[in-house]
């Protein structure tokens, strides 16, 4: 496959997964490629990577100084690096074109893709339908911002018959010709505002996804959503939702919708989706899945069989007495709190607290009041989030989240759910979310009376 990016000389902007993979690529094609990253910390996997890049015959340098003299036809802009940054502003003074990784893959990339972007649940939503795939015999990976680099899946695996791609709008930024064959729009929040100027200039990076898409092609995107004319004409723009205004719909235990003239009931009783929250998320999949290819039955094996990523609402055991441990250590905002307490079985006992990163603790308030027993609250905010949620709920200050779980563990009654959601950044008490939920379910499993009902197995 010929592409315009063959033996140019390559700029590339930063040493993450995504450079380094973007890197590599051009190189197998021929091209001169320089990587300049601001730092080095001399170990771990940028060591590994720098001397993949150079063994390949690249160039390293690191270093927060100008860049290097070039001369350059094209730069390579990692996602860190946002479009105010010096390196970024460089590049366009001197007219050289900027392009994202996605964009340099999706070039090289032969097979298909499956794009999901939004705001929330892109991740689960990628693999859903990554594993429904292969489960159903069909070639795949998940790639792009959750899975494999897509310059290193077009590098090393370029016979999968589907990318199926996260697509952020980081990415976006810099992207200009991708063109999936199945985009989803799962759902559209205020997120990243300290990065894009407003929720406009946010909103047109995730509808940008779809504007190369062609007759033949399914655009996916929640009803009532107004995609201002950027999904063109002869694409088969399908909605989701729950009103009369959608294509796609969970009733409660199933999926509903009509697919080449013929009604579809996909059953999600039992799955991991069978909630309020993930029911509309697996009706984008669904119908996804059935425009890539795949029938209502392998639809339904691929819910079935679901294994949720680490930290996502994710069971860690079940006690003797009947109480549930779940570990949604990776809802790091208050929406994702509110969902995290929407998908467990009612009533909850809930430790939260951290690093809050917003302000409007009043919003969950009134759902407090609805599914929750207690909270047992953690970290630097644990002050703010009793003051303002103890008149609705009792809240208890527990300081560190070992203590949290052994109260929880002591007052939970059987058919309860002991659910770590905290709705705040892990960095006043841990190094990541990935951090705090591990300590949740060592906790969990030294101090609570689990039965042997296995665990849902860790995917990641």
């Amino acid at each position: 496959m010929n592409c315009k990016y063959d033996g140019m000389r390559a700029l590339v902007l930063g040493l993450g997964v995504s450079g380094e993979a973007a890197a590599l690529l051009l190189r197998a094609r021929g091209g001169q490629v320089c990587v300049v990253d601001e730092e080095a910390d001399g170990e771990g996997r940028q060591a590994a990577a720098v001397a993949r890049v150079r063994q390949a015959g690249g160039e390293v340098r690191f270093g927060k100084g100008a860049l290097p003299e070039g001369p350059f036809d094209v730069c390579v802009v990692s996602p860190a690096f946002a479009l105010g940054h010096p390196w970024v502003e460089a590049c366009r003074a001197r007219g050289v074109p900027l392009v994202s990784e996605l964009e340099v893959g999706a070039c090289y990339w032969p097979g298909r893709i499956l794009a999901v972007t939004g705001s929330k649940g892109k991740s689960s939503l990628v693999k859903l339908c990554a594993d429904t795939l292969v489960l159903a015999g069909v070639s795949a990976s998940p790639a792009g911002n959750y899975g494999i680099p897509l310059c290193r899946l077009a590098l090393e695996r370029p016979g999968l018959a589907w990318a199926v791609t996260e697509v952020s709008s980081f990415q976006m930024e810099h992207t200009r010709t991708l063109r999936p064959q199945v985009a989803v729009l799962l759902n559209l929040q205020a997120d990243h505002l300290d990065r894009h100027r407003d929720m406009a200039e946010y909103k047109g990076l995730k509808l940008r996804l779809f504007e190369n898409m062609g007759p033949g092609e399914c655009a996916l995107l929640p009803e009532g959503f107004d995609e201002e004319g950027r999904v063109p004409a002869g694409v088969a723009c399908q909605r989701f939702g729950a009103g009369a205004g959608a294509d796609w719909t969970y009733t409660g235990r199933e999926i509903r919708g009509t697919f080449a003239g013929e009604s579809v009931a996909v059953p999600t009783a039992g799955s991991w989706f069978d909630n309020e929250v993930l029911g509309l998320a697996a009706a984008a999949g669904t119908a996804a899945l059935l425009h890539a290819g795949l029938t209502p039955g392998q639809v339904a094996r691929g819910l079935a069989e679901f294994v949720p990523l680490s930290h996502r609402v994710q069971r860690v055991g079940v006690s003797r007495g009947g109480v549930t441990y779940v570990d949604d250590s990776k809802a790091t905002s208050l929406t994702a709190l509110a969902a995290g307490l929407r998908m467990v079985r009612k009533p909850v006992r809930l430790i939260a607290g951290g690093l809050l990163k917003e302000n409007d603790l009043g919003a969950v308030k009134e759902l407090l009041t609805q599914t929750t027993e207690k909270v047992y609250l953690i970290g630097r905010c644990s002050g703010q989030m009793r003051e303002a949620w103890s008149p609705a709920v009792p809240c208890e200050e527990c300081g560190t989240l070992e203590r949290a779980v052994e109260r929880a563990v002591c007052e939970a009654r059987a058919g309860e759910t002991v659910l770590l959601s905290p709705g705040t950044a892990s960095f006043d008490q841990f190094n990541s979310y990935r951090e705090r939920g591990e300590r949740f379910t060592s906790q969990v499993r030294a101090v609570a009376d689990l039965s042997g009902v296995p665990p849902l197995k860790d995917s990641e």
